[in-house]
């Protein structure tokens, strides 16, 4: 078909405008409706999520909700009074300590106005602080109406030293012990009361304790055999120079026995997390006690003494090849029983002032007469020396604090008879030595 120049173009301008129309169409609707189409994907998304999160449910009912719940208030609570409790001792141990820091203060200032350092003693008191030989000064007054623990003069005291002074020990002196004794006829009793001590070494610093011991002679082929009768300790008195315990001690003894028994009070430092020192003891013979009577006893303390309650027969072999010591615990023999519990062994050897580990025997009944019949192995040094030391301790079963019935020390620097023993065990090599020995208390 032929047309016109112009139908012609007019033609293919129309087709030039629907082209560019379609292709306007097809670009500019797209890119203005993605926005929206994005926007309402993101509004669709989150109403999914939020209908998931209202569909989720714990699978627990309202009760073990709210049983959760109060649990971990409890578990809250607990914790804030954990909390508190800490700080009020943080708060006590605060004060405690700036408390003794003032009192060591105070106590260095008196000290210091008092003259007490470098100040050289008078020569009355050091002629006065001397050991005499006398046991104990004593004063016997009748009961009339003063009480069994009323506080009875004492001369001694007021001949030696003024109990209303400082309490400081004098040079060379132990100390003091003052304290009352009365026997009630009538009762079979022995009252024990008004403990009081001063001028103890140590200044007051250290807490002090009084061991008593009713000792009573008992007829045996053992020289100097005693019997426990009965055994106390008072309570412990600290940071004191001239501690007044305060305790009363009673036992049953029959008339015929007072002739034959002794008191002994022993003063020791007491040691919480060791062995209590011993810083003297004084020995009453009840022999002078008389009945219905209070007898008023101020003396000196003197040096501690052991006294025998049995014996240990103990087996020593030396064995330098496999530089062991074998000791054997065979019989124990003690005076008897006042108590049905058992007995059990305790053994500790050093060598060169190095102890080694202890080792323990099994429970034996207590009877005058005990059988072990058991060997203890024990590392000894090369080259063997003879200057080891075995130490044999009987205890009571299941008393708490444990009761010490008796020690046996087998050492070459100790008696004559350990020496000897020593000295056999030297010559027999590898054959074992046995003899007796005294169990001490």
């Amino acid at each position: 078909i032929s047309l016109p120049v112009t139908s012609r173009s007019f033609l293919l301008l129309h087709l030039q405008r629907r082209w560019m129309g379609y292709v306007i169409q097809s670009i500019y609707p797209s890119s203005c409706t993605w926005p929206c189409n994005k926007k309402k994907q993101g509004m669709t998304e989150d109403s999914s999520i939020s209908l998931t999160l209202h569909s989720l449910q714990l699978p627990f009912s309202n009760t073990w909700k709210y049983g959760i719940l109060a649990i971990a208030i409890l578990l809250l609570l607990v914790a804030l009074t954990i909390l508190a409790c800490q700080v009020c001792q943080l708060r006590k141990r605060h004060r405690a300590r700036k408390k003794n820091k003032y009192q060591s203060e105070d106590r260095v200032r008196i000290k210091a106005e008092n003259g007490f350092w470098g100040k050289r003693m008078p020569p009355l008191l050091l002629d006065t602080s001397k050991p005499s030989n006398v046991d104990f000064k004593a004063s016997t007054l009748m009961l009339g109406q003063a009480e069994p623990g009323e506080p009875h003069s004492c001369p001694s005291c007021s001949t030696t030293e003024d109990p209303s002074s400082d309490g400081g020990p004098l040079p060379s002196s132990r100390g003091k012990l003052k304290f009352s004794l009365l026997y009630r006829r009538e009762r079979c009793e022995l009252l024990v009361s008004s403990l009081e001590a001063w001028g103890l070494p140590g200044r007051g610093h250290t807490g002090s304790v009084v061991r008593v011991r009713l000792l009573q002679e008992v007829p045996s082929r053992i020289p100097g055999l005693q019997c426990v009768v009965q055994e106390w300790r008072s309570r412990v008195v600290k940071s004191c120079s001239r501690p007044a315990f305060g305790d009363h001690f009673v036992c049953s003894l029959r008339d015929a026995d007072v002739e034959k028994s002794t008191l002994k009070l022993e003063v020791q430092r007491f040691d919480k997390y060791s062995r209590n020192a011993a810083l003297g003891e004084v020995r009453v013979a009840l022999r002078e006690l008389k009945a219905s009577r209070s007898l008023a006893v101020c003396a000196e303390l003197q040096k501690t003494t052991k006294d025998i309650v049995g014996e240990v027969l103990v087996s020593l072999k030396c064995l330098p090849i496999s530089q062991r010591i074998e000791v054997g615990l065979l019989k124990v023999k003690t005076t008897p029983p006042r108590s049905t519990a058992d007995v059990y062994a305790r053994i500790d050897v050093s060598c060169r002032h190095h102890r080694q580990k202890h080792q323990k025997s099994r429970p034996q009944a207590h009877t005058p007469l005990i059988i072990f019949n058991e060997t203890f192995l024990f590392h000894m040094p090369e080259p063997p020396v003879w200057d080891c030391s075995v130490l044999v301790s009987i205890y009571q079963v299941g008393s708490d604090p444990r009761h010490l019935i008796g020690q046996a020390t087998v050492e070459k620097s100790r008696a004559r008879e350990a020496s000897d023993h020593w000295d056999l065990v030297k010559k027999s090599i590898q054959q074992p030595v046995a003899q007796w020995h005294p169990l001490l208390v």
